[in-house]
C-alpha cells in the first residue's frame, strides 16, 4: 500500500508526442511538463508499449491519448491504483472518415485502378487509349442500395452507421453491449441484427469497431465466412487480432472475400490476394491527435486537482462536485463496510461528512469523501495513515 499526496507543482510525463494544445490544458502555475521524469505524477502516452516500464510508486494516473490501451499494463495499474484513461470518441470523426473513405474506394476499385495507371508511365501519347482500353479492368459497383453491417456501436460505429444511410446503404449494426447515449444518437433507420450470425448473412460490407478480447480474438475466421455472402467486403480499423489471418488468406483466394481492407499491415496480410493494407492511419489526422490530447489532458487535471474520474478503463466512473473542502479519495477492495470503515475513522477524529460518493468495478471501488470541518496540513499525513492501516485499501490521497 502507498500514500499518493499531490504535489505544489505536479509533473506530467509525456511518451510520445503529444499536441502542445493538450498540455497547454495543464497550465505552467501548477504543472510541469518533463518528457524525461522519473518520477512523473502522471504519464500521457499515444503509442508507446509500456509494459516494460518499471512504474514508480508516485504515478497516481496513466492517460492514452485515443480509445485503445493495450500498449499499457493495465491490470498491473488496478493493482498499484493507478487510474488509466482512454479518450472514447475523440478520434472518432476521424475513423469514420476513413471507413466511409475505404468503403467506397474499394467498391470502385479505386486502390487497384491507381496502380494500375502508375504503370504506364513512358507511354507518352497512347496512355490515354491505353486508360480507355484497360478501364474495363476496374468497373466497380455502387454502395447505394448495398447492406453495410456494423459491428459494435460505440463513438466510431454509430457515427458510420449513421453516415451510411445518408448514402443511401441499408443498415444493420450488432452490439449487445451498446449503451444508452449511443442509443440516442443512433438512426432509428439502423436495423437491429439480433446475432452476429444474422449480420454475417444478411451483409454486403461488413465493418468492424470493437474493443479486442479473449473472447473476440479471431473471430473473423472460416466459420464466419462460411456464413457471409459470397463477395463480401470487410473493413478492419479496430484491431488485426480480430481477424484469423490464415482463413481470411483463404477466403479471399476462393472469392468468398471479394476485398479485405485493414489499418493492421503485416507480413501475412500483405502477402493476401485482394487485401488492401493501410499503415494505421484510422485516427492519423491533426484533428483527432488535438482531440485526444485535450480530452486526455482535462481527464488527468481533473482527476489529480478533484479526484473525479471520467472515461476509465480499469475504475468506476465517480463525480462529486469540488467545492474547495477537504477530499478524501481511496482505491480499495470491493468489500463489505469498506466505506464504514473509512468512515469511522473520520468519526474518529471528530471530522464531519460534507458529501461522498462510493463507485465499484468489478473487485475495485472507489470511495470519495468530503469533510465539512477545516482540516490542517499538519493533520493530513496522520489521517493518511490511519486510512492505509485499513485491510483492504490500495492507495488514500487527501486534496
Amino acid at each position: 500500500m502507498s500514500t499518493l499526496t499531490l504535489s505544489k507543482k505536479t509533473t506530467i510525463k509525456t511518451l510520445n508526442n503529444i499536441a502542445a494544445c493538450g498540455l497547454d490544458v495543464f497550465g505552467e502555475e501548477s504543472y510541469t511538463i518533463d518528457h524525461d521524469s522519473e518520477n512523473p505524477d502522471a504519464i500521457i502516452v499515444r503509442s508507446h508499449n509500456m509494459y516494460n516500464m518499471e512504474l514508480d510508486e508516485n504515478i497516481k494516473a496513466i492517460a492514452r491519448a485515443g480509445a485503445g490501451v493495450n500498449n499499457i499494463p493495465v491490470e498491473d495499474c488496478t493493482e498499484r491504483g493507478v487510474v488509466v484513461f482512454n479518450t472514447p470518441g475523440a478520434n472518432a470523426n476521424a475513423v469514420k472518415e476513413i471507413v466511409l473513405t475505404s468503403l467506397m474506394a474499394l467498391s470502385r476499385h479505386i486502390f487497384s485502378g491507381v496502380n494500375w495507371a502508375k504503370t504506364l508511365e513512358g507511354e507518352g501519347d497512347r496512355i490515354p487509349a491505353l486508360v480507355e482500353k484497360g478501364k474495363k479492368q476496374f468497373i466497380g459497383k455502387e454502395i447505394k442500395g448495398k447492406t453495410l453491417g456494423v459491428i459494435g456501436l460505440g463513438s466510431v460505429g454509430s457515427l458510420v452507421a449513421n453516415d451510411a444511410l445518408d448514402l443511401d446503404m441499408d443498415v444493420i449494426g450488432f452490439d449487445p453491449f451498446v449503451s444508452v447515449n449511443t442509443a440516442w444518437n443512433l438512426s432509428s433507420n439502423v436495423q437491429r441484427a439480433m446475432t452476429i450470425e444474422e449480420l454475417f448473412s444478411r451483409s454486403d460490407y461488413i465493418t468492424v469497431h470493437i474493443p479486442l478480447t479473449n473472447d473476440n480474438n479471431g473471430m473473423f475466421n472460416e466459420e464466419a465466412f462460411n456464413m457471409m455472402k459470397k463477395g463480401v467486403h470487410i473493413l478492419n480499423f479496430s484491431r488485426g487480432e480480430l481477424v484469423n489471418e490464415e482463413d481470411m488468406a483463404a477466403a479471399l483466394e476462393s472469392g468468398k472475400v471479394d476485398k479485405f481492407v485493414t489499418d493492421f499491415p503485416d507480413e501475412n496480410v500483405l502477402k493476401m490476394k485482394n487485401a488492401i493494407p493501410l499503415p494505421h492511419l484510422g485516427a492519423s489526422t491533426k484533428e483527432s491527435e488535438e482531440n485526444c490530447a485535450v480530452m486526455a489532458a482535462r481527464q488527468v487535471r481533473d482527476f489529480l486537482e478533484t479526484g473525479n474520474i471520467k472515461n476509465s478503463v480499469n475504475f468506476p466512473n465517480a463525480s462529486l462536485p469540488y467545492t474547495g473542502k477537504r477530499r478524501v479519495t481511496a482505491f480499495h477492495d470491493n468489500v463489505p463496510n469498506m466505506v464504514g470503515q473509512l468512515t469511522s475513522v473520520l468519526s474518529d477524529d471528530s471530522l464531519n461528512i460534507a458529501d461522498m460518493v462510493n463507485r465499484s468495478r468489478g473487485d475495485s471501488a472507489y470511495t470519495m469523501i468530503d469533510i465539512e470541518n477545516k482540516v490542517e496540513d499538519t493533520v493530513i499525513p496522520d489521517l493518511e495513515e490511519k486510512i492505509r492501516q485499513i485491510e483492504g485499501i490500495v492507495t488514500v490521497r487527501i486534496i
